[in-house]
């Protein structure tokens, strides 16, 4: 088997195949690169960090009751308020953190008009819990 040709036409040709040879060489001595500096880069600074809890506050938020009488009449956590009074303080709660719960308690007979806005007046000072308390039906 020969390999070598002493034709002078076929010497002159480029050769199709990609040597793999030196490519592979490469790889290794990169390979071996990356092994030797590895363990340098976890080189790790040794402190004594603080201890402390993971238990959440929990800042429990202020509940304010406001009632609306038969006549439409406000109380405010059990203080006859007018609606201006009323709307007065529900923008003083909204600026306080957490935000307050609004318990709105309305008589049955009440017109709409007070509760919607009482309602009206919530919103606009920012207070976004609102809950309304009612009597369980005695069925």
């Amino acid at each position: 088997m020969a390999f070598a040709s002493f034709d002078a036409k076929r010497q002159a040709m480029p050769v199709s195949e990609i040597n793999m040879v030196p490519l592979i060489d490469v790889m290794l001595v990169l390979l071996v690169i990356f092994i030797v500096t590895a363990p340098l880069l976890t080189h790790a600074v040794k402190l004594e960090l603080p201890k402390a809890s993971a238990e959440v506050n929990q800042l429990k938020p202020e509940r304010i009751e406001l009632a609306i009488d038969a006549d439409g009449r406000r109380y405010y956590n059990g203080e006859l308020l007018t609606r201006e009074e009323a709307a007065a303080r529900f923008t003083q709660a909204g600026h306080t953190q957490p935000l307050p719960e609004l318990h709105l308690r309305a008589d049955q007979s009440v017109a709409y008009r007070a509760v919607a806005e009482t309602l009206a007046d919530a919103s606009r000072a920012g207070l976004t819990k609102i809950g309304f308390v009612s009597e369980p039906d005695a069925r």
